[in-house]
């Protein structure tokens, strides 16, 4: 997979889109754009998402039609997704058919609509033929802020546009809560049960129908090539993710990179013990992450004898474990930054609730482990958004994750997730009333399948010959080795270095996932975290990006630039020093000059 996908333009009179494999995106009349996009998803019982690869397209007159099938998952459905323009009207239709049983979370269309919404009023009209006047949320929701659909409007980019929905019950997300772009439009209210059937051959038929008119009010915009940098605050830690990755014939000796390794313990795997012996031996603080098991703490590694190869301060004997008890017992062998402990189940699955940090604060103290105590969602900021009620109130700090890439893999969706990164960052440290912020793991795909209805794959045996966590999921992306990687870690860093923000953590320490691979060779976005660890604890200078594309943030006498755009960009920053002036190359980053006024790339400019 590339960086950038290829994308061709659909034009039908005053109608336009970009076709992206099977998304139809950047849908726009008379110029202004209308949505984000529309695309047909299908998704199993563990809301995976198979692909659906295009077999043909054809443009015929005024109509544009995906031949497609799905891919992967257990999904065997085949059909067409068409587009037709007449007018001022659009129509999206999907006719697939499942050519076996399937067992599904949803089949059908979604609407993506853009975040420039946000605040804008929304008309709904319900299923019932009642209407009702609210707006697209401007604090990210966290719950689904409009249910109920069959047809919406609203005004956006000089276009008004009215939408009507058939062939489900729709209802709206706030996507941003993933670091999605968008607000999404969605068929299968979430409150009916969940997986459902498709028998073999049952079809799957519906259609959003939009009708657009322009306002008048549209603005030409010129580009925008100023950041604006202020200090305020300290330049968080920069911290690594431990190598989940099966252990290598022989390991790369450590580089340690930041101020702390962040390692999950899941106190289910038999090989927990060995992931926080690996994690500890760049000899960095530990940020430990428990997931505790269900029920009695009952260690997975129970053996039938004493093991003498044990490592130090994990007991084992022929008797059922307090695996909670032995966890934090062997953490006094070790310097730890922080800990916390999820749920690994139930109403409060994947969260620090009052309960998770009860019963570790019973066992530090029992094993006499004075480390501060943090705690919110293992996952995303969704579940700390919708779940932070359960959080105890005297916690040292919170924490959550962050993947642009749950429900799209395409390299636009990571792009466009560094506004949104932004938002949830100053959304978090808002709502945290001053307690510090900790921002990890952020990783390009989720490190566990947070929505799986099926327990998680584990090893089998106690060491980390087939690794753990998301070594054991399809995971992994290939743009881990891309050089673009490198300038999208300083943009997220940029984005999400807002004041209270502490830490944030990227990636792992080597492996398919981390920033060297397990022969120990660089990323080249190893580079880039080397760059931001250096500026931990100095004085923050942050601003926001004139465009998403572009961003910079620095210490006090360094300024990294970073620029995604498809092409080279020269940007204005003002930074304690005055105005500088710097040319980043596509999909590359630079250290801003030191002095004022400087237009030439600095010799220490790198796109690597």
């Amino acid at each position: 997979m590339s960086w950038h996908e290829q994308s061709t333009t659909w034009r039908s009179g005053a109608w336009s889109l970009e076709l992206r494999d099977d998304e139809l995106a950047e849908v726009r009349f008379d110029g202004g754009r209308v949505l984000r996009s529309i695309r047909a998803v299908a998704r199993d019982r563990d809301w995976n998402t198979p692909t659906l690869a295009v077999d043909g397209v054809e443009r015929a007159g005024a109509a544009l039609t995906l031949a497609v099938h799905t891919e992967g998952y257990g999904a065997r459905l085949h059909g067409t997704v068409r587009a037709e323009a007449s007018g001022s009207r659009l129509v999206v239709s999907l006719d697939l058919v499942s050519d076996t049983e399937y067992w599904t979370n949803r089949v059908g269309l979604v609407a993506l609509h853009r975040p420039q919404t946000a605040g804008r009023l929304l008309r709904v009209r319900h299923s019932d033929g009642t209407s009702e006047t609210t707006a697209f949320p401007v604090a990210i929701s966290p719950h689904q802020p409009v249910l109920d659909i069959a047809g919406l409007s609203w005004s956006d980019d000089g276009i008004e546009t009215d939408v009507r929905f058939a062939g489900d019950v729709f209802e709206m997300e706030d996507q941003r809560n993933w670091t999605d772009a968008s607000y999404k439009t969605y068929n299968r209210p979430l409150a009916l049960p969940f997986p459902y059937r498709l028998a073999a051959g049952e079809r799957v038929r519906q259609r959003v129908e939009l009708l657009a008119v322009a306002d008048g009010s549209r603005r030409a915009r010129g580009e925008d090539t100023t950041i604006v940098l202020a200090v305020d605050g300290t330049f968080p830690d920069i911290a690594v993710g431990a190598a989940t990755a099966p252990t290598p014939a022989q390991a790369p000796p450590p580089q340690p990179v930041g101020s702390a390794v962040l390692v999950e313990l899941d106190l289910a795997s038999a090989n927990w013990p060995a992931a926080l012996e690996r994690a500890a031996v760049a000899g960095l603080p530990l940020d430990v992450r428990i997931v505790l098991t269900d029920g009695p703490d009952t260690d997975a590694a129970d053996t039938d004898a004493p093991d003498a190869d044990a490592p130090e301060g994990i007991a084992v004997d022929a008797q059922p474990r307090d695996a909670l008890a032995d966890a934090v017992t062997a953490l006094r062998r070790h310097s730890v930054a922080r800990v916390t402990a999820f749920q690994p189940s139930g109403d409060a699955r994947h969260v620090s609730d009052e309960a998770a940090i009860a019963r570790l604060r019973d066992a530090m103290a029992s094993a006499g482990v004075p480390v501060p105590v943090v705690g919110g969602a293992r996952s995303h900021f969704t579940e700390l958004n919708r779940e932070r009620h359960r959080l105890p109130t005297d916690l040292d700090g919170i924490v959550f994750s962050v993947t642009p890439l749950f429900h799209s893999l395409r390299t636009e969706q990571l792009i466009e997730s560094l506004a949104m990164q932004r938002l949830v960052a100053r959304q978090a440290v808002a709502e945290s009333n001053g307690t510090p912020v900790h921002i990890g793991p952020i990783t390009l795909r989720p490190h566990f399948n947070d929505v799986a209805t099926t327990p998680p794959p584990r090893p089998v045996g106690d060491d980390l010959a087939e690794g753990y966590g998301p070594e054991l999921l399809d995971l992994t992306d290939p743009r881990q080795d891309a050089r673009e990687l490198a300038a999208w870690t300083i943009a997220s860093a940029a984005a999400l270095a807002v004041p209270g923000v502490a830490t944030l953590t990227y990636f792992e320490e080597w492996g398919a996932r981390g920033i060297r691979t397990a022969f120990g060779e660089e990323r080249p976005v190893a580079a880039a975290l080397r760059m931001l660890a250096s500026l931990s604890g100095a004085p923050l200078q942050t601003g926001d990006s004139p465009d998403g594309l572009v961003w910079a943030v620095g210490g006090e006498q360094t300024v990294l630039v970073a620029n995604l755009d498809r092409r080279e960009r020269t940007v204005e920053v003002w930074t304690t020093n005055g105005w500088s002036t710097v040319t980043v190359p596509a999909g590359g980053w630079s250290v801003l000059p030191s002095a004022p006024g400087t237009t030439a790339m600095p010799g220490a400019a790198t796109d690597a």
